[in-house]
């Protein structure tokens, strides 16, 4: 049987007004300047290939839904994990990336609200859960683990909370019912978010310390291959994600704007599926491994673009 549904993981077009999408469009962008001066300024050539293993997980990792509490499901952000290993500028650049991607090739998340994605799903969750862990960066692992899942837990919240006010704000729902409801539903996927986070730091302790500190350490050929293991992994069990609905969407069906969403203008791979081979097992394994390939590429070619140009 196929479990797989990937509908609204992300914010699709009519969920929000056009004048909040595009106040969401600039507050995106002037970001992301932000973000590419001081990624260009502070640039690592040995973090190129890691950024690129860190896009691909995390664009794996959001095609597995996991049951939470009351018949929904969550996903990874992985926002706070990326800020974590790569520094907040380039954690921000990669989730950019990847959910960039995620719109124009799979059509998960609305063009209009793209802007609206990057910031809801990679600028807030990354600065908050790296301006928390940052804090006890010098501290033991143990306390470097537990401040991330209270990092990694808080900014699934504060991205919940970021969407019901944009919901909000756009009229599509109430501040009252869109705040608390979003806010109840994610406190529990935020739990997962929270252990994956903590699993991943924990490897990353056991097995590469040097990519936690600031200096920067080269990922080394054997650590980036195991990597790409554990995607392979991930991407071969993902049609058997859950089939609740996210917590958005389950916010949406529950309070009646469901029905606002509006379809995308082109389909490429919708619904992470190959056109040809249905909403299959197969189709769904193929498309996660064009998407994790795509995600690495992009992210290593965008990152070499980063490095300081320098006089002949």
């Amino acid at each position: 049987m196929f479990f797989l549904t990937i509908e609204y993981l992300h914010i699709p077009d009519g969920f929000l007004s056009l004048l909040i999408a595009m106040i969401c469009w600039v507050i995106t962008a002037l970001t992301l300047v932000l973000a590419i001066r001081n990624a260009q300024k502070s640039f690592d050539e040995r973090l190129v290939p890691l950024a690129g293993i860190m896009a691909a997980f995390i664009f794996a990792g959001q095609m597995i839904n996991f049951p939470v509490a009351g018949g929904t499901s969550g996903h990874l952000l992985g926002s706070t994990l990326a800020a974590i290993v790569l520094g907040p500028w380039l954690g921000i650049l990669v989730m950019t990336a990847v959910i960039a991607l995620q719109a124009l090739l799979f059509q998960d998340g609305g063009l209009v609200t793209m802007g609206a994605n990057i910031l809801v799903m990679g600028i807030i969750p990354a600065l908050i859960g790296y301006g928390l862990y940052r804090a006890v960066a010098h501290k033991s692992q143990r306390v470097q683990v537990g401040t991330a899942v209270l990092a990694a837990w808080l900014s699934v919240m504060g991205a919940a909370l970021l969407t019901a006010l944009l919901l909000g704000f756009s009229g599509t729902s109430s501040f009252r019912i869109a705040v608390p409801a979003m806010l109840g539903v994610h406190a529990f996927i935020g739990i997962g978010e929270a252990l994956i986070t903590a699993a991943a730091l924990s490897f990353i302790f056991k097995t590469r310390p040097q990519l936690l500190q600031e200096s920067g350490q080269a990922a080394g050929r054997g650590w980036i291959v195991g990597g790409a293991v554990i995607i392979l992994l991930i991407v071969l069990i993902s049609p058997f994600a859950s089939s609740f609905p996210d917590g958005l969407e389950w916010v949406a069906a529950e309070n009646g704007f469901l029905n606002t969403a509006l379809d995308a203008p082109f389909k490429l791979l919708p619904d992470y599926t190959i056109p040809g081979l249905g909403e299959t097992a197969v189709s769904t394994i193929a498309a996660g491994l064009v998407g994790v390939l795509i995600a690495a590429a992009i992210v290593i070619g965008l990152t070499r673009l980063l490095r300081p140009k320098t006089d002949n």
